[in-house]
């Protein structure tokens, strides 16, 4: 799913974090979530809520749904 790894990517640059601290704040290993941002393998459910939860977006919009990151809004 590589609308997920590009904005798993973009969402973190923009908190200007590397990828060992962001898998540091999710309790996971630094490959584990690496191999997130590149595509090589896609988050548990649990993983992809804690995800969503930290940047406050939906998952709708981590999984390429919606273009809108913040979830208290609608399109269109």
């Amino acid at each position: 799913m590589q609308i997920l790894a590009k904005r798993l990517k973009e969402l973190r640059e923009s908190r200007r974090l590397y990828q060992r601290e962001l898998a540091e704040i999710l309790d996971m290993s630094f490959r584990g979530y690496q191999n997130y941002e590149v595509g090589q393998s896609d988050p548990k459910l649990e993983t992809l809520i804690a995800i969503a939860d930290y940047y406050n977006v939906s998952i709708d919009y981590l999984v390429g749904r919606t273009d809108v990151p913040d979830f208290h809004r609608t399109e269109g």
